[in-house]
């Protein structure tokens, strides 16, 4: 099955030209999140807070956070590629702002309602620390993390975004 969709001028944007973009925009975006944890400009550890889901085991809940932030940066890079093909543009720009309402929707529906309801070992505002071992809950735009968090988290997802427009945008995107 050849998964392509032929632009205006009749050139094909691959499938595959989306998920290589989503695959270095992830790269992007978890690395600058991980500088700034290990710089302790953040303490936020989102391979950690997505590992722990699966296990307790502090080592391989980093390896499994790397895995499924990978996997879930190509499932969103398909979102964004099936939004450009709907709008029929794609750029820098309008991908930098796919970013920001992305970012926007992870620092706050995402963290704080979605992922507490999967995740058995996050806080909420309606448990406490007796009830059972928990992670810290990150609070809106994961602010319990630090005033520098949703700083950097937005400009990680603004280059996700960014690297997702001009990618397909070069490669041909209408």
């Amino acid at each position: 099955m050849h998964h392509q969709r032929a632009t205006r001028a009749g050139a094909p944007v691959s499938i595959w030209t989306a998920l290589a973009a989503a695959f270095v925009g992830t790269l992007v975006l978890t690395t600058v999140l991980s500088a700034a944890s290990e710089a302790k400009l953040t303490r936020m550890d989102l391979p950690f807070l997505l590992g722990t889901v699966f296990t307790t085991d502090r080592g391989k809940a980093k390896v499994i956070g790397y895995l499924t932030q990978f996997t879930i940066g190509q499932v969103i890079g398909l979102l964004y590629y099936a939004v450009f093909a709907a709008v029929h543009h794609a750029d820098v720009w309008l991908g930098a702002l796919l970013g920001l309402v992305h970012g926007l929707f992870a620092g706050t529906v995402l963290v704080n309602i979605v992922l507490p309801m999967i995740h058995p070992r996050m806080g909420t505002t309606t448990t406490s620390a007796p009830d059972v071992a928990l992670l810290e809950p990150p609070g809106f735009l994961l602010l319990n993390y630090g005033w520098t968090t949703p700083l950097i988290g937005g400009a990680a997802h603004v280059a996700y975004g960014a690297i997702m427009g001009a990618s397909l945008a070069t490669a041909g995107a209408p």
